[in-house]
């Protein structure tokens, strides 16, 4: 009988963003995928999230700002993330 020991490498952060201007950019852990649960919804169209504050940024169609950056909007709701791929050398 064997436990499974939970790790930093089996959940996502708690925050992460796709921009690579923000603090909270990974490009480690998006290569890995990150599935987003958005009020019950699958989402891919997600820029950033936080699962503790609960709340997803989306972009605004294809709409930027005056710096070619695109304009997004914070949706609040339910927010579940999980990796879609093991980490690499990772036990499967």
């Amino acid at each position: 009988m064997s436990a499974t020991i939970m790790t930093d490498t089996d959940l996502p952060p708690d925050r992460l963003s796709s921009n690579p201007r923000s603090p909270f950019f990974d490009e480690d852990k998006l290569a890995r995928g990150i599935g987003i649960r958005f009020k019950g919804a699958e989402r891919t169209d997600v820029e950033e999230y936080c699962r503790s504050e609960g709340w997803i940024r989306v972009a605004l169609g294809k709409k930027v700002d005056r710096h070619g950056q695109p304009l997004t909007l914070k949706l609040s709701g339910e927010v579940e993330a999980w990796f879609e791929r093991p980490a690499e050398g990772a036990e499967g």
